[in-house]
This record gives structure tokens, C-alpha cells and sequence, in this order.
């Protein structure tokens, strides 16, 4: 029990599973859009993404030396290099232009770790940006990247889709600033800080009903009518299931309630469409 207990922390703390449900929500982008399996697309957000997070996660408390050398954050380390090198390997096998999208999104990431700016915090630490920051990340690495690789030009699908990927990234974002309230540095001032509970939840509702209604109206009839039923009721499935989970989180919540489970629901979405495809 306890090796097992050890795996799942090291899956969780070393952004494996987030990785996972970024892979998954660029296989749910290719699979709308009839894009051929781009394995090195996804593969490079995957990896791209643990890189990212591991980075934003322990780099700050690594340069104020607050990391103690337990041996899980070493084996941390050492995934986080080998994924590093990972993600050199797959960046060198996506389009040119892809290349260069992704080292400005690569640039947002660095901008939201590390203090640039003379006297001034990162952006992680600015007051109510955090939310907005990692939202367009996840849109550009899980939208914008794999259409931008297959050569997909800009159409109204696509802002539809980006603008229901934004809602769905910032809706699971805010699930996991109601349960960090309680530990969250009041100047960060976080969306649950600013109008309190029962407004976020409120607020996150309101957008998973947009989300509702803009999945309603962006039908696309290349597939054919029995799939996209089934579509249609899995999408609008899983919002219902985003929409419990935010309703029923407080700050009692363990980390599990949202670094596992929330953020398994992408994976499950991925699972559920590909049963239909």
C-alpha cells in the first residue's frame, strides 16, 4: 500500500497526469477536426506540459532554497530532465511556424515563473492574472499548436472551440483556487478572494452553460448524424460532471479532489469520444 501511495504521488507531484489530460484534450482538438494522429503534437504538449509545470511548481522554492532533498523530489528532477529532452526531440519534428508559436507560449510560461522585470514579482504573483495566463496556455498548447502543425487556417470553429477550451481550462481553475483558499496568499487576489465563494461558483456555472450553448451551435456535419449525438451528449456529460465538481468544492477538500480527479475529466472526455469515433 505504501509503494502504491508513493507511485500515485510521484504521478501526481511530477505532472504526469496533468500531462495526460493536456494530451488528451490535443487528441480531443485533432479528433474534431479530422486531423490525421499527430503523434510528435502530442507527445510534445505532453511532455512540454510536465516540463512547464515542474518548472512553475518547484522552481521558486528551489531558488529560495526551501526544497529539503527528499528523494521523491530528486526522482522529480530527474523525470523533469529526461522530459526536457523529450520535448527537444518532438519540437524538432513539428512545422516551422508550429516551432515558433510554441516559443512564445514557452515565453509566457517563463514570464510566469521567473521576476524579468527590475522590483517586480512574477507573473504568477500579479494580482488576479494567474487564472487568465494559464487559461490561454492551455487554449494555445491544446488548440492554436495542433491546427497551426496540420496547416488548419483560422475559421469560426475554431474561435468557438478556443473559447470553450478557455471556459473549460478556467472553470477547472477555479475549482482548484475555491480548495487553495484557505492557503493562498491573500494578495494574489484569486478569483474565490476577490467575489467569494458562492459568486465563483455562481460565475463558474453561468460560463459551463455558455459552454452548453456554444457546443450546441458549432455542429460540425462532416460527421455523421449518430456521432454527433453522441458527441453532443458526452460534451454536454461532461460539463454537468464539471459543474458537480465545482459545486461541491470547499476548502475541506483534499488535493486529490482536484489534482487527480478534476483533472481526470479530460482524460475521460478523450476516452468517451473515442469509443464513438
Amino acid at each position: 500500500m505504501k509503494v502504491l501511495k508513493s507511485i500515485l504521488q510521484f504521478y501526481i507531484n511530477g505532472s504526469i497526469h496533468v500531462g495526460l489530460s493536456c494530451f488528451a484534450l490535443v487528441q480531443i482538438t485533432q479528433m474534431v477536426f479530422h486531423i490525421s494522429q499527430q503523434n510528435a503534437m502530442g507527445y510534445f504538449v505532453f511532455w512540454g506540459t510536465v516540463v512547464g509545470y515542474n518548472f512553475v511548481k518547484y522552481e521558486e522554492l528551489a531558488r529560495a532554497k526551501k526544497i529539503k532533498k527528499r528523494k521523491q523530489l530528486r526522482w522529480i528532477a530527474l523525470f523533469t530532465f529526461g522530459s526536457f529532452i523529450m520535448v527537444g526531440y518532438y519540437f524538432f519534428l513539428l512545422q516551422q511556424i508550429t516551432q515558433i508559436v510554441a516559443i512564445v507560449f514557452l515565453g509566457l510560461t517563463m514570464l510566469y515563473t521567473l521576476p524579468f522585470f527590475p522590483n517586480r514579482k512574477n507573473a504568477r504573483n500579479w494580482a488576479g492574472v494567474k487564472i487568465y495566463i494559464v487559461s490561454f496556455c492551455w487554449v494555445g498548447a491544446t488548440v492554436f499548436l495542433p491546427l497551426l502543425n496540420a496547416g488548419i487556417s483560422l475559421n469560426a470553429n475554431i474561435g468557438v472551440l478556443s473559447t470553450q477550451r478557455f471556459i473549460l481550462i478556467f472553470v477547472l481553475i477555479l475549482i482548484f483556487e475555491i480548495i487553495d483558499l484557505r492557503h493562498d496568499n491573500p494578495n494574489l487576489r484569486t478569483v474565490p478572494q476577490q467575489i467569494g465563494v458562492k459568486n465563483t461558483k455562481i460565475l463558474g456555472f453561468a460560463l459551463l452553460a455558455l459552454f452548453c450553448v456554444l457546443e450546441l451551435v458549432n455542429i460540425n456535419f462532416n460527421y455523421n448524424i449518430e456521432f454527433l449525438k453522441l458527441k453532443l451528449n458526452f460534451d454536454i456529460a461532461i460539463a454537468i460532471v464539471i459543474t458537480l465538481f465545482l459545486f461541491f468544492a470547499n476548502e475541506k477538500r483534499t488535493k486529490y479532489y482536484t489534482s487527480f480527479w478534476a483533472e481526470s475529466i479530460p482524460i475521460v472526455w478523450w476516452v468517451l469520444l473515442l469509443f464513438i469515433q
